[in-house]
């Protein structure tokens, strides 16, 4: 929007298509994923989506990986008992990832929707498609996210996989988990934080240009 506003005036109803294509196209891909980093991959690409409605409105892969060196989810199984840690963190991500109240991913999600309604750039038919399109992708998400947290922890495959050491959580995965954690769960305590930075500068060029 600051970088190109006139142009962004011009094409915000095909941001709001694309954006709405994006979250049920990335959602569903994401569901026939086995390899755990494309799911994740998919999801992500999915939730951006969720970023160009809102424009157009007016790592524990890693951690995974490193350890066990799988990458198939029918392969996993059983890392909650073996991974405390990573289990709560990624668990706890993936609530965000819901849009759980209380977490970033809930502001987010909230504002895009509260900016579909209010915005008057579009008519009443307008709103409920690109409303009923988004709430498909909100279906899809705990889905996808919830099948992989099952797959990943919860069974028991991974007990008989010799390199034992692996499963153990060092301080870089903690360090690195606890810095995603704090802004996900502060920013959805205490949103204001964030906009206090770009209010202004979102107004003045709406002002401008629309």
């Amino acid at each position: 929007m600051e970088l190109l506003p006139h142009a962004h005036s011009i094409f915000f109803p095909w941001l709001m298509l694309l954006g709405s294509i994006q979250i049920i196209y990335a959602a569903s891909t994401s569901l026939g994923q086995r390899n755990l980093k494309k799911r994740i991959a998919y999801s992500s690409v999915s939730h951006m989506g969720f970023i160009i409605i809102g424009i157009g409105s007016i790592s524990d892969t890693g951690t995974g990986y490193d350890r066990l060196r799988l990458l198939y989810l029918d392969q996993m199984g059983g890392m909650a008992i073996l991974m405390p840690k990573i289990f709560t963190v990624f668990s706890i991500l993936s609530m965000a990832s819901l849009a759980l109240p209380g977490m970033s991913g809930f502001v987010a999600e909230l504002m895009i929707f509260f900016g579909i309604l209010t915005s008057q750039k579009y008519l009443l038919m307008t709103k409920i498609l690109i409303i009923f399109l988004n709430t498909i992708g909100i279906i899809l998400t705990p889905i996808y996210s919830l099948s992989m947290l099952r797959q990943m922890f919860y069974g028991y495959k991974l007990f008989n996989t010799p390199n034992s050491y692996f499963f153990y959580s060092g301080p870089r995965e903690l360090f690195i988990s606890i810095s995603i954690l704090i802004p996900v769960i502060g920013i959805g305590i205490y949103p204001d934080f964030i906009f206090s930075f770009s209010v202004d500068k979102v107004e003045a060029i709406l002002s401008n240009f629309f």
